[in-house]
């Protein structure tokens, strides 16, 4: 679990996508403005793995 990245930067996103940067930038601010509304702690820039899988993909990361 030591190895375990729990956030993803914009930069994982535009690898992820295949995007730009500056996209991937508004992709996360735009999650993260999602996660403030549901009252949860936001971090610029970066966004929790699991949200991401649970949006782009509609699972959950489950942790053993």
């Amino acid at each position: 679990m030591a190895n375990y990245r729990y956030m993803m930067s914009a930069e994982d996103i535009a690898k992820e996508l295949n995007c730009s940067k500056s996209h991937a930038y508004k992709i996360v601010k735009e999650l993260n403005r999602e996660l403030a509304g549901q009252g949860y702690i936001t971090m610029a820039g970066r966004i929790p793995r699991a949200f991401w899988a649970k949006k782009m993909y509609g699972y959950e990361l489950s942790i053993s």
